[in-house]
């Protein structure tokens, strides 16, 4: 099976480790959070990725450059859960990995975003 254009994204990919990542940090999440943070914040990962996917595979760099702004606010709305649930569910370290890594696929994002303007 070929490779889609998205695949060779290196913010793509990243962004599907990172989601991989906060499926397993809201794994260790209480149960009675299932249906509250450990939801939102699993969507939320998983669009960033998706939003990346679907707009490489759209007609036009405008399109594209749309779909990069709705991967950047999953990530700020990643961003702020994080924050909430810290340290009641996240403890210090992992916090500041997470949000390095955020801070990381945010570069990355803008950068995407740039060029498809040009």
């Amino acid at each position: 099976m070929a490779a889609h254009a998205y695949e060779k994204l290196r913010v793509w990919s990243d962004a599907v480790a990172f989601s991989k990542q906060i499926y397993a940090v809201t794994a260790t999440f209480p149960k009675n959070e299932a249906f509250g943070l450990t939801s939102q914040m699993r969507r939320c990962s998983v669009s960033i990725a998706s939003n990346i996917a679907e707009g490489a595979s759209r007609n036009s760099k405008k399109e594209f450059h749309h779909f990069i702004g709705i991967a950047l606010g999953s990530l700020a709305e990643l961003d702020t859960q994080i924050i909430i649930a810290t340290p009641e569910f996240i403890g210090e370290d992992t916090c500041n990995d997470l949000r390095h890594t955020i801070e990381s696929l945010r570069k990355m994002l803008m950068g995407l975003k740039v060029t498809l303007i040009g």
